[in-house]
């Protein structure tokens, strides 16, 4: 089994890699729809400062229970490609390192458009006023760290379709699942 281990900030384009393996047939685990599903089960309103509280939560001491909580479902498939994201500290890619080969793939984006995804995607968890605080709390718990070691990367501030085509030339290169 190969990890491809998606990171970034916050609308940086990682559903870009959710989209792709979502259409080439790969599982892909996000922390942040663990989170997202925890807040829902709880019964609680979905919010900033409510998802922000349950990921710490659930990220509890070390930080990377959400993670492993991720990493339990990948290798539990059969597949030969998962596909892992919202891992934001070192620690966390060292974690899943020691049981599985894995590719860092970084989606970076410049501050101003990742602010406008957010204001266009419309998602409960997502403030444009919190924009900012919000990628604070990202860098505290680490983000930057991954993004900057990683294995590789997408700029993403093209088309859909040209990121999609960019991060399909990433996981080929790292021997990947072909179309």
């Amino acid at each position: 089994m190969k990890i491809f281990i998606i990171v970034g900030m916050p609308a940086s384009g990682k559903g870009i890699a959710q989209e792709y393996a979502r259409t080439e047939g790969y599982p892909y685990y996000s922390t942040g729809d663990i989170v997202r599903s925890e807040v829902k089960s709880r019964g609680l309103t979905p919010g900033p400062e409510v998802t922000a509280k349950v990921s710490d939560e659930l990220r509890g001491p070390d930080g990377m229970g959400v993670t492993r909580l991720a990493l339990a479902k990948a290798l539990e498939q059969k597949a030969s490609v998962v596909f892992l994201e919202g891992m934001r500290s070192w620690p966390e890619i060292e974690l899943i390192r020691k049981q599985v080969e894995a590719i860092v793939v970084a989606f970076v984006a410049p501050r101003g458009l990742r602010r406008q995804r957010i204001i266009s995607r419309g998602r409960p968890d997502d403030s444009p006023a919190a924009f900012d605080e919000r990628d604070m709390r990202e860098i505290a718990y680490g983000a930057s760290v991954p993004i900057a070691l990683a294995d590789a990367y997408v700029l993403n501030t093209k088309t859909m379709e040209e990121s999609i085509e960019d991060f399909h030339e990433i996981v080929l290169s790292y021997g990947g699942p072909g179309k």
